[in-house]
Formats: structure tokens, C-alpha cells, sequence
């Protein structure tokens, strides 16, 4: 977890290429428009509000936000829909602190163990903006609420609360992503 443009994403999958951890990956859901280079099923399950309560109504839906965007409501949500088994695999996603917490209380804090990936705020905003760039249709607007957002959703008060003490610092990806690996060994 991290805040956006921290690189998170691009650990995650670096992590799945490189490092042969055997982990696989819990897909979260929202219902945010997918973007460009996105694919259903591997950076979320893309759905709607009546399929994110059709979830809800079972009773299968973990933890859940909204971000209430320039675009409308955006939902993210975990929902245990049959596809994680901890008894038998290892699991790597991408969340946040709030997530996190609800995930820990729901598997059991034995199963889930945080990775906060660390970046300075300024270099955070370049690579957000250099990311926005590329889109078809760059959304300035919510790229600067997600960063002010972040400020809030990750602040040093919510990380202590959800006993979040150790932070991987993104300047290089390379180094990084070693750092990871080790630590995740030596559990």
C-alpha cells in the first residue's frame, strides 16, 4: 500500500514477475471506469453499483470506501467471492491502511502483513502528472484530489492506528523492490 504514484502498482507486479514468491493475486473490485491498459480480473474486477450490492446483499463484501471524485462515487471494495483460499496459498494485493485493518481483523493478523511503499511528496506529484500525461484523456482535476486525499487517508496518525511501522522508500525501483523481497523472506 502506498499512496498514489508511489509505484505501488508497478512493485506489485515486478513482484509477481521477478521475485518468484509463489503469491497470487487478490483482485480487488470498484467501480471506477477502467483505464487505459487495464484489464478486468487483473488490476480489478471492473463492476457497477447493482453488481457491488448484489455482493453486499450475500453478505461477501470485506471492507469497502468510497472516494467521492470529480467524476462521481468511485467504490473499492474486497469481497470474499470464493477465489481466496488462505488455507492454501499466499496472497499480494494493493490497499490502503482503512482496507488493511478490516482484512487483518477479517483472515486473522497472522495471514496479513503490510508493505507501505514510501515516496516524498514531490517526487510522488512529478510521477503522478507524468502519468496523467500519457492517459487519452488526462483527469488533472482527480489526479489533485487523490493527491490531497492521500494526505488524510495515509496520514502518520491512520498508519499508527492500523500498526503500520515499517516503510519501504520508492526512490529506485531496483532497490526497492530487494528491500521487499528480503522482508518477505525473513517472515
Amino acid at each position: 500500500m502506498g499512496k498514489s504514484a508511489s509505484g505501488k502498482d508497478s512493485l506489485f507486479r515486478r513482484l509477481f514477475e521477478t521475485c518468484g514468491l509463489g503469491f497470487k493475486p487478490l483482485v480487488t473490485y470498484t467501480t471506477r471506469p477502467i483505464r487505459e491498459g487495464e484489464k478486468e480480473g487483473v488490476e480489478y474486477h471492473f463492476t457497477d453499483i447493482a453488481g457491488m450490492r448484489a455482493l453486499e446483499d450475500k453478505g461477501l463484501i470485506i471492507e469497502s470506501r468510497v472516494y467521492h471524485t470529480v467524476h462521481g462515487d468511485w467504490y473499492y471494495f474486497t469481497a470474499d467471492d470464493g477465489s481466496t483460499d488462505i488455507s492454501s496459498d499466499n496472497y499480494l494485493m494493493v490497499s490502503t491502511p482503512e482496507a488493511y485493518v478490516k482484512l487483518r481483523d477479517y483472515y486473522g493478523a497472522e495471514h496479513v502483513h503490510p508493505i507501505y511503499i514510501e515516496v516524498e511528496d514531490g517526487l510522488r506529484l512529478s510521477r503522478a502528472l507524468e502519468r496523467e500525461r500519457m492517459q487519452k484523456e488526462p483527469k488533472y482535476k482527480e489526479l489533485c484530489r487523490r493527491f490531497l486525499a492521500d494526505s488524510e487517508d495515509f496520514s502518520e496518525e491512520r498508519l499508527k492506528e492500523a500498526g503500520i511501522d515499517k516503510r519501504f522508500v520508492n526512490v529506485d525501483m531496483d532497490s526497492c523492490l530487494k528491500e521487499i523481497t528480503e522482508w518477505i523472506l525473513s517472515r
